[in-house]
């Protein structure tokens, strides 16, 4: 098997993991969101820390955790991942999975819009087009459809100014999210410390289905980002930029076909704006792709 094909695959897992996660979630939705989290934070930083000793990288951590500016971006990066991932499963235990699945289709358009502002980046024409039927998709929802899709925005927006600030920082994906759940670890423990001391404990009351669910969440979220960092070294971007489509894809069918969630007519409309708006973006961004090809040949 070729680079390219092993990239692809890893892809194709990350984003097919993504996209399933929904499940997961529901699969612990006894525990109140806040401590899921908690878990998440407290199991990932350990598996990140086993894995960069395992591959004798500590040494990197060790360097950026001298520097302060650093260590001030990723407390940044820490809140707006750790919020993102909050409201979202929040948002799936809460049966809002069609709706937070909307958010990571707008969020490739919030991140050219975050490259305008803020690296003096130029949209093309059908950028601009792209982003404007992203724009009226969200206006419908709030004024056709009756309800302003603040959980798809706030997703949308704080994995873009995420990205955005990690986009800066030249740390690996590996350091960088052990870092990140490493300044969230004590705040995470004593929560969970605390929950223990109340009684309200989710995980000694869960099944050991429910223990092992909850301890892998450190797993969940680290191995798709592992994939995915392993994918954008082997493949094209604008493979990959293709292949992001598949996790709120596999989300939004989740909520349709497995929960049952409702997808009115409204509704519907507004998603297929933003859809055109996706289509428009990625089709030109694939045209560029291939005459950039062929000047090389």
């Amino acid at each position: 098997m070729t680079s390219n094909n092993k990239g692809l695959f890893a892809a194709l897992g990350a984003f097919t993991i993504w996209g399933l996660l929904p499940l997961y979630w529901k699969a612990l939705s006894s525990a109140i969101p806040l401590e899921i989290i908690c878990h998440r934070i407290t199991w990932s930083t350990l598996v990140t820390l086993l894995l960069l000793v395992m591959w004798g990288k500590v040494g990197k951590l060790r360097t950026v955790l001298k520097n302060r500016k650093i260590l001030l971006r990723f407390a940044l990066t820490s809140l707006l991942l750790s919020t993102n991932w909050l409201l979202y499963i929040w948002a799936v235990n809460n049966n809002y999975i069609v709706e937070s699945s909307l958010g990571y289709y707008i969020n490739p358009l919030i991140n050219v819009l975050l490259g305008v502002l803020f690296l003096r980046e130029r949209l093309r024409v059908p950028q601009w087009v792209a982003v404007f039927f992203a724009f009226a998709g969200v206006c419908y929802l709030t004024f056709g459809y009756g309800q302003f899709p603040w959980i798809a925005i706030v997703l949308a927006v704080t994995f873009g100014f995420y990205g955005l600030l990690r986009k800066t920082a030249s740390i690996p994906s590996l350091e960088g999210l052990c870092l990140e759940t490493s300044l969230l670890f004590l705040p995470a423990f004593l929560f969970l410390l605390y929950l223990t001391i109340q009684g309200e404990f989710d995980f000694v009351k869960q099944s050991i289905d429910g223990k092992i669910l909850l301890i892998g969440t450190g797993i969940v979220t680290t191995m798709p980002l592992l994939f995915f960092g392993y994918a954008a070294q082997k493949i094209q971007l604008s493979t990959l930029g293709v292949v992001q489509y598949l996790a709120p894809t596999l989300q939004l069918s989740i909520g349709l076909f497995v929960y049952n969630e409702p997808f009115p007519r409204e509704q519907m409309i507004g998603f297929a704006l933003v859809w055109c708006g996706l289509l428009i973006y990625a089709t030109e961004g694939t045209l560029i792709h291939i005459r950039k090809t062929k000047r090389r040949l």
